[in-house]
């Protein structure tokens, strides 16, 4: 027993001895993690903190969620913490030489029971009810069919039969100033503010998955199934997304772009759909929409 306890000693004061070169090595991980890009399907900005800015109400449910349950598991550590060095403290071997006998106490054991079970129902209400509500609107202004190939993006407007397109990704090479590498596309989506989208989800070949971050959608492409999700965007602008469902050798080069309009420009869209829109869904000038249409070509 002696010797235990002078190794368990020397651990610890070679623990100690190497604490500042922990702490050190500690700070520059979590500076480096703090520095790292954030990932480009959902087009962070630099020094951001937290997650991109919602741009439909079930991403602004989605982080609700997510804030609630931070605040739940951060008391849950705190309190886990302080346990642990409550008995570090008070149970160490120069204060506590001779350990309680004690193997049963039903006021605790009952505690760290039901304890936890209400923790879980506490999580799973609203759980619950955010799942419900992501699932399917059952007031949708309008409908859009996404199509999922190897390796590239179709859409159609059920609403709007003539308004059909491939949505392919816009190489390196062919980029205009500002616009995202590996999330520019083509032919983007384009949606109304304020509509209530519902959206159907296939695929022809392989499993893919339809993601866009600020919208709160991620709903698989499945051969032979339709699976159905929705989205409202708040408000004009550019929105993108990428296929997060390994699919193959060009699985990284499936972006999605949408472009959210007001419902007047849209209208304009649906009569040309070769019209071109600006970062803020205003639509571009008719020469620099032309040029724009003649380099996609």
């Amino acid at each position: 027993m002696g010797l235990v306890r002078t190794v368990a000693s020397k651990g610890w004061a070679t623990m100690l001895r190497r604490a500042p070169r922990l702490g050190l090595v500690s700070a520059v991980l979590a500076v480096a993690t703090a520095l790292a890009p954030a990932a480009l399907a959902e087009q962070a900005v630099d020094w951001q903190l937290g997650m991109q800015p919602a741009a439909s109400p079930v991403r602004e449910a989605i982080d609700s969620l997510n804030s609630e349950l931070l605040v739940i598991i951060t008391l849950i550590t705190v309190f886990v913490l302080g346990l642990l060095l409550y008995v570090i403290v008070r149970f160490r071997a120069s204060v506590h030489p001779v350990p309680s006998q004690t193997t049963h106490n039903t006021v605790l054991e009952l505690l760290w029971t039901t304890v936890p079970i209400l923790i879980l129902i506490v999580i799973a209400i609203p759980s619950f009810k955010l799942l419900f509500y992501v699932d399917r609107t059952q007031h949708a202004d309008m409908t859009l069919k996404v199509t999922g190939h190897q390796w590239y993006w179709s859409y159609e407007y059920p609403d709007n039969k003539d308004v059909s397109f491939d949505s392919t990704f816009v190489e390196t090479k062919d980029l205009k100033p500002g616009e995202p590498r590996l999330l520019t596309v083509d032919n983007p989506v384009v949606v109304p503010v304020g509509a209530k989208i519902r959206i159907l989800v296939t695929g022809t070949d392989v499993i893919h998955s339809w993601f866009v971050p600020s919208m709160g959608v991620q709903e698989y492409a499945v051969v032979g199934r339709i699976n159905e999700s929705w989205m409202e965007a708040l408000r004009p602008g550019t929105y993108y997304g990428q296929c997060n469902q390994i699919c193959g050798l060009d699985h990284p080069f499936m972006p999605i772009e949408i472009k959210a309009v007001s419902k007047e420009n849209f209208d304009k869209w649906v009569a040309n759909p070769k019209m071109k829109f600006a970062e803020n869904g205003d639509p571009l000038p008719v020469q620099v929409a032309a040029t724009s249409e003649r380099q996609a070509q």
